[in-house]
């Protein structure tokens, strides 16, 4: 089984080839990422307007290159995967309308994917995890725990209440003057940084729920700054090694609160997995993998290619629904927000 999946829910147009052999075993046949990174830095963050244009400019010839690329033709495919939101819905609509025509054009099914579920469903593509399994997606929009059931059965066991995590690194990196994209640039500050410096909070630790808040604390970095202003590059990497320490015991201590509170919605979990594009930052999966491996669980984290935005998450998560035969109609709409729970309306400060 093959299908060809779209993304275009942010910065990123990608386009990708997914296919399974006879026992189900997957294989990326192609993975095509444009960045826009380049076109948004001097604003600081995403300018949606830019973006949207720029899926515009460039989605058509990325899709051809990841059919050249897998070695295969559109009429190869059994279906095109878009993700169908959440995400600037400039972007999305064009994605999505992508897709539609093509699998018109082809005779293809057309599957309209939950861009989050792309990133849930990632380590079933990279390693063999069975359902259920504890699930941390963290990126610059997104900040859930959720337990993952099945495919399209999911349950949240924490959101952030103000910031996500990424957005979190990115302000902090904006306030220091280091630019954009900030959690890498803050990450690699921190290298070099005296973490035991600022004594900063942990905001939510301990808390019975497993629900984040980085607002406090990215608040608390900015007073810091503000003291000992003009800020020398030590001063810099100690408040990015601060910060990134506080961020961690955050993360480790909600995820452990998450933890128990999946035995009651979904037993006892395969595996703790760490996805989106904030499961690049290293000092996060050593906290992981430490909490993994007192729970008696191992750690499963993507590839650094496939935390970021990436057409292959969509095209596997589009495979797996396909097999199951979870398709749609071209009347499908994008959607700027959908909760990947759907007893949830909304997730608070998770532009979900």
């Amino acid at each position: 089984m093959r299908v060809l999946g779209i993304e275009t829910t942010c910065d990123e147009t990608a386009a990708a080839v997914v296919e399974t052999d006879e026992t189900g075993r997957p294989f990326i046949r192609s993975n095509e990422v444009l960045s826009q990174i380049a076109a948004h830095a001097a604003y600081g963050g995403v300018v949606p307007e830019i973006a949207a244009r720029a899926h515009v400019e460039v989605v058509d010839r990325l899709v051809a290159r990841a059919l050249e690329q897998a070695g295969l033709k559109l009429a190869d495919m059994d279906g095109v995967a878009a993700a169908a939101g959440p995400g600037l819905i400039g972007g999305v609509m064009i994605g999505l309308t992508t897709a539609k025509a093509l699998a018109l054009v082809a005779g293809k099914s057309l599957i309209a994917v939950n861009h989050l579920e792309g990133h849930a469903l990632t380590p079933r593509l990279i390693e063999q995890v069975n359902f259920p399994y504890l699930l941390l997606l963290a990126s610059g929009g997104h900040t859930q725990l959720i337990a993952v059931r099945g495919v399209g059965d999911y349950v949240r066991l924490g959101t952030t209440v103000d910031d996500a995590i990424g957005e979190a690194f990115d302000k902090v990196a904006k306030m220091l003057g280091l630019g954009y994209p900030g959690g890498p640039k803050v990450e690699a500050e921190a290298a070099g940084g005296d973490a035991l410096r600022f004594a900063l909070p942990r905001p939510m630790l301990g808390r019975p729920v497993a629900d984040f808040s980085l607002s406090g604390l990215k608040t608390a970095v900015r007073l810091e700054a503000e003291r000992i202003v003009p800020l020398r590059p030590r001063d810099v990497a100690d408040l990015c090694a601060s910060f990134q320490a506080a961020v961690v015991d955050v993360v480790v201590d909600r995820t452990r609160t998450a933890l128990r509170s999946f035995h009651e919605k979904a037993g006892y979990p395969t595996a703790l997995v760490v996805a989106g594009g904030v499961a690049a930052n290293q000092a996060i999966r050593r906290g992981l993998t430490r909490l993994a491996a007192e729970s008696g669980l191992r750690l499963v984290a993507p590839p650094l290619p496939l935390c970021t935005d990436n057409g292959a998450i969509i095209a596997w998560a589009g495979l797996e629904r396909l097999r199951l035969g979870l398709v749609d109609d071209l009347t499908v709409a994008a959607r700027p927000r959908w909760p990947l729970d759907q007893s949830r309306d909304t997730v608070a400060g998770a532009k979900a």
